[in-house]
């Protein structure tokens, strides 16, 4: 396999290099040669042009191509509008066929099906790369169809693309085709000799902040907490809606997990009511979170890909690049996440919207990835160029936005982890008793009524029972030994109920009020929850205050029957007045 690069800018040079491949091919054996071009000039004459000059002088060749964001040549974003890869073919027993149609969501299915026809019929095929315009369509019935190609299929790809982030406008060409603004072009290669290896990069990290999908609608995601979506964006990052909006978002998608794999959608519009159409289709009731690009992550998964992709030993390197990192980087040092991978073999490639990959069966639309593709015609030589790039030093003393990037991150996770404390501590003090450290009187209370639904919507229903206690003559306490030693007293009682219930499943401990308490037992009968609460009884009366003394609890104790929790929270208390009645340091009871 053999790759000739050409950067289009005048007919003579253009010409000069076509002259170069047909004198190689001519001085060797050689079969199929294909084609790439990707255009970042969006004058359609301008490309018709080169498909013209490129049919008359190679007419048996096949090419490809559509018009993307930026291109990538020798590893690097290329400062050519217009560029082209030839790749010739070796070997005779590949094969490669282009097939063009027309794509909308409406006959997506048709698309595929037409695919997998020519795919069943033709054993050969074993990779199948794809160009195609996506800016306004769901990718859903598309990638659920691509799921049943053969098993042994590669596919990946990218999404047509405008220079301007914000023009929906883009195109897809083949030879022998028109011009496609609504178009999808597959490139089927394949034969007994020709292998692929395909990964991809991410390096995006989500913040922690959660948020939960409460109504989407395949691309169109409306509430993240039951909120306008546009409010995430406008609140966290000061992104409104305007004009710039998609280019504005890019940097910053949605993050969910698809299995092991990460999956980032980017916002792509906002709509009148604050809804906002993303890249591609989204899940109702997934969890989600923003993403930034991490620069050290980034890098060190170049590098480790990198090293896979070297131990493939490729002949030619394929990228499918997302807008959005190119946005990210800035066009001074994009080039760092690719240039690697030239050093590996001839890498080419451009800056898409949307990227494609098969993933053991599945195909995924992703978006702000770098989709790599090796070729290579021929068995794993057993010698040759040894490439180690595992452990490469990429050089960024130049790259100004790295340090600025580092600290934005370093600030981040810093303000999120102490969001996210101070977020746990004010969840914690909204059900908790400030004193003791168990449940308040609301949410023991929430965790009694519970239960007791629970219980009813059941058929094998759990036993419920409760205990009641209080602090006997607990005024004379405060009145005699001060507040301070009636608080101790209190927290001394929370610590011996959380310590005879610690191995007990389903037992929930609450401060009903002043120097009340209740204990939820959610898998005990009333002889259980007796037994307990004599324990209690007998550990508290145990302790020795230094200047209270000893004190004493009175406790009463009863089972759920089909009752509401109001009629069960009187018969506790009915026994816990009966124990005080009867003596007070005892425990009652009542059935």
């Amino acid at each position: 396999m053999k790759q000739f690069q050409i950067l289009y800018k005048d007919d003579e040079g253009f010409l000069e290099k076509l002259e170069e491949i047909k004198q190689w091919r001519t001085s060797h054996s050689t079969y199929a040669t294909v084609f790439r071009i990707y255009s970042e000039d969006m004058e359609l004459e301008h490309i018709r042009h080169v498909c013209d000059r490129l049919d008359a002088e190679m007419p048996d060749a096949l090419y490809l191509g559509c018009t993307t964001n930026a291109n990538i040549m020798d590893g690097a974003l290329s400062d050519a509008k217009i560029i082209l890869t030839c790749t010739i073919f070796e070997y005779e027993t590949t094969q490669a066929k282009i097939l063009q149609l027309p794509f909308t969501e409406e006959n997506a299915v048709q698309d595929v099906a037409e695919l997998k026809k020519y795919c069943d019929a033709n054993p050969w095929v074993q990779a199948v790369e794809m160009h195609a315009t996506i800016m306004d369509m769901s990718m859903k019935e598309f990638c659920n169809e691509m799921t049943h190609l053969r098993e042994d299929i590669q596919v990946f790809g990218g999404g047509a693309f405008n220079p301007d982030m914000d023009d929906e406008t883009a195109f897809v060409f083949s030879k022998g085709n028109d011009f496609l603004g609504h178009g999808i072009v597959f490139l089927l290669l394949g034969g007994s000799d020709f292998h692929t290896y395909s990964t991809l990069i991410s390096g995006w990290k989500p913040l922690k902040r959660k948020f939960r999908i409460t109504k989407a609608d395949r691309q169109i995601l409306y509430e993240l907490d039951g909120k306008p979506a546009l409010d995430v964006y406008r609140r966290f990052l000061n992104i409104n809606k305007n004009d710039r909006f998609f280019s504005n978002t890019l940097e910053f998608p949605l993050f969910m997990e698809h299995g092991d794999i990460d999956i980032l959608r980017c916002p792509l519009a906002v709509n009148n009511d604050d809804s906002l159409v993303m890249s591609s289709d989204i899940q109702e009731d997934a969890v989600v979170r923003l993403a930034y690009g991490d620069p050290e992550t980034i890098l060190a998964s170049i590098r480790e890909d990198g090293q896979k992709i070297a131990d493939f030993c490729p002949e030619v390197i394929q990228t499918f690049s997302c807008a959005a990192r190119k946005a990210f980087w800035g066009d001074n040092n994009i080039s760092d996440e690719t240039i690697l991978f030239n050093s590996v073999a001839p890498t080419t490639g451009f800056y898409t919207h949307g990227e494609f990959l098969r993933i053991k069966g599945d195909m995924l639309n992703f978006n702000v990835t770098l989709v790599i593709v090796g070729m290579r015609e021929g068995d794993l030589p057993k010698e040759g160029k040894k490439v180690n790039i595992a452990k490469a030093q990429i050089d960024n003393d130049n790259n100004e936005k790295i340090p600025i990037i580092r600290r934005f991150v370093s600030f981040i996770e810093a303000s999120t982890a102490e969001l996210e404390e101070m977020n746990m501590k004010l969840a914690l003090s909204s059900v908790t008793d400030g004193l003791t450290r168990l449940y308040n009187r609301a949410e023991i209370e929430r965790n009694i009524r519970s239960a007791l639904e629970r219980r009813r919507n059941q058929e094998k229903c759990n036993n419920i029972s409760l205990i009641m206690l209080d602090i006997d003559n607990f005024k004379k306490v405060n009145d005699v030994f001060g507040h301070k030693e009636g608080d101790h007293v209190i927290q001394t009682l929370a610590d011996v109920l959380r310590n005879t219930t610690s191995g007990i499943h389903s037992c929930s401990l609450g401060r009903w009020g002043g120097e009340e308490f209740m204990v939820l037992l959610q898998n005990s009968d009333a002889d259980a929850a007796e037994v307990l609460a004599e324990k209690i009884r007998r550990e508290f009366s145990s302790v020795s205050y230094e200047t209270a003394g000893c004190q004493t609890v009175s406790i009463g104790v009863t089972q759920a029957k089909d009752e509401t929790a109001d009629t069960l929270y009187s018969r506790v208390d009915k026994a816990l007045y009966m124990a005080k009645a009867a003596g007070k340091n005892q425990v009652v009871r009542l059935d």
